[in-house]
């Protein structure tokens, strides 16, 4: 016999994936018609972080905050735009695996038309990686007219939720890569998944310093890494992760209810 529920436990996220149809329709109808889609990279990390770390975090933020706000979250977009990360020569810092950014473009233009002929009203797109940025906010430039009136979207960072996250998220290093806020929340979230023999001797700094030109890491880090790693711990990340989930579940609250600043002008036939 199934034990009943624990009271005492917290909420469980709304995974779309573990969803019957009735129960997504309910949702649907019952809701403003709000889905999140977490979209992470799978790429090298250094010689101390795994090459799912921006996996991991948005997919902690994005399942925390469906689980305060009982807003569905979309599976994990595990690869996203990753290119600035080829190596300096083949074989070495392997682990990343990119789309290109037309193919992350199309990715989420196809998902929303699903979305919307499913009478999705509402999509908000959390990204946790940086090299992300350029390609979803052009797919959202898209979306927001090829949907106008049907959809609204957004696009958010897990790490410029707040200026004070982004300051945390980049104090050692402003194109951060496997840094002390990326290990931190991973010895949080998954310790044994981070080679803390390596963090010591993994930092590396910023050399985008003042720079005109965009270089990929591979002209900019020796290890793949870009900051300071080895100040990094546990409890920062805990904290780190709670900040987050807390801004992020403000984001969700106000996608609720949140109206267009201006009507669509009424046309007449």
């Amino acid at each position: 016999m199934t034990p009943p529920p624990d009271s005492t436990s917290p909420p469980a996220p709304l995974r779309w994936d573990r969803l019957t149809a009735p129960q997504l329709a309910a949702l649907r109808d019952a809701g403003p018609g709000l889905v999140l889609l977490p979209v992470g990279a799978t790429e090298q990390h250094g010689p101390h972080l795994p090459a799912g770390t921006d996996n991991a975090i948005v997919e902690a933020v994005a399942h925390a905050a469906s689980a305060r706000t009982g807003v569905p979250v979309l599976p994990t977009l595990n690869y996203g735009v990753s290119v600035g990360h080829t190596p300096p020569a083949p074989g070495v810092w392997p682990g990343t695996l990119s789309l290109t950014h037309e193919t992350l473009i199309t990715t989420l233009r196809e998902l929303t038309g699903w979305l919307v002929r499913d009478g999705w009203t509402r999509l908000i797109v959390l990204s946790g990686h940086l090299g992300n940025d350029a390609p979803l906010r052009c797919a959202v430039d898209a979306l927001r007219t090829a949907h106008l009136g049907r959809l609204q979207i957004g696009l958010h960072d897990t790490f410029r939720l707040t200026p004070d996250l982004w300051a945390r998220f980049s104090a050692d290093a402003a194109d951060l890569h496997a840094n002390r806020a990326e290990t931190s929340l991973m010895l949080h979230l998954d310790p044994d998944a981070v080679d803390r023999m390596a963090i010591a001797d993994a930092d590396d700094p910023d050399r985008n310093v003042d720079k005109v030109f965009s270089y990929p890491v591979a002209q900019t880090s020796t290890n793949g890494v870009t900051g300071q790693p080895s100040a990094a711990s546990a409890e920062e990340g805990a904290t780190l992760l709670n900040d987050m989930v807390s801004a992020f579940t403000d984001v969700l609250e106000r996608a609720r209810t949140e109206r267009p600043p201006l009507d669509l002008p009424s046309v007449n036939p």
